[in-house]
């Protein structure tokens, strides 16, 4: 079942803008240590930067909050699988918002997805909550 979408559009220039202007302090107060190596390693360093700005916005949409009600931005953060797969991790009041959210037997899955075609970078992310599988004896698992 889906508990929650969200989707932003961020402007690659506009975050430039952001990063000359507030530098390490906007680093710092948005993205964390994973995300700022990341995206200090890349050719379009603003891009990766909009493009986890924009994923952090989606999730708190997802989320069913906005950034409001206690959510900080460092509460969600995206790394990525060797494959590339971007993957985003919710941990403090999003993690809180989170569990709240999904119902009883239930595990909450977050999917995220990101793209950018300059000036634009774009994420949505989808909140699903699947069934805890039983893996007790009356299910046919154990020994």
């Amino acid at each position: 079942m889906i508990l929650g979408i969200g989707t932003d559009l961020a402007n690659i220039e506009r975050i430039q803008r952001t990063l000359d202007r507030f530098g390490d302090r906007f680093r710092n107060r948005v993205f964390t240590e994973v995300e700022q190596r990341k995206s200090e390693r890349r050719r379009d360093v603003a891009g990766t930067y909009a493009k986890r700005w924009a994923a952090k916005e989606a999730c708190s949409k997802a989320l069913g909050t906005g950034l409001r009600m206690g959510i900080a931005w460092k509460d969600m953060s995206v790394s990525n699988l060797r494959t590339g797969q971007p993957v985003m991790h919710v941990t403090g009041w999003a993690a809180d918002r989170l569990a709240k959210m999904t119902p009883p037997g239930h595990e909450a899955i977050i999917h995220v997805t990101l793209t950018d075609d300059h000036p634009w970078a774009q994420a949505m992310v989808l909140i699903e909550a699947r069934p805890i599988a039983d893996s007790g004896p009356e299910s046919g698992g154990g020994a």
